[in-house]
């Protein structure tokens, strides 16, 4: 099992940038995914990137390809989500999860752990 923990979350205008941490902890292996997924109010949670540890291999949604970048640190144990030129559309809670299937998938069925989310709130 791996433990997941996020924080960066906040309020911001549109254009502005925030920068999403999570923390992985506990059972943690090269082939594991960690992804980033957001579910707005009344709305599915939708996938927005992933990466894969033994590589770095990336996907990222349509939707925010160009504007977020998803990286971890030299350790590994820390997922960043560097989110620019923001969008009210982005609002949403953020979280991350962890698959260890060793491929990147967009749906959240192949994610087993999941962190408790983190509130982005994007103004007009």
């Amino acid at each position: 099992q791996v433990q997941l923990v996020e924080s960066g979350g906040g309020l911001v205008q549109a254009g502005g940038s925030l920068r999403l941490s999570c923390a992985a902890s506990g059972r943690t292996f090269s082939r594991h995914v960690i992804g980033w997924f957001r579910q707005a109010p009344g709305k599915e949670r939708e996938f927005v990137s992933a990466i894969r540890w033994s590589d770095g291999s990336r996907a990222s949604a349509d939707s925010v390809k160009g504007r977020f970048t998803i990286s971890t640190t030299n350790a590994q144990t820390i997922i960043l989500l560097q989110m620019n030129s923001l969008k009210p559309e982005d609002t949403a809670i953020y979280y991350c999860a962890a698959s260890s299937s060793g491929t990147i998938h967009t749906s959240e069925t192949w994610y087993v752990d999941w962190g408790q989310g983190t509130q982005v709130t994007v103004s007009s």
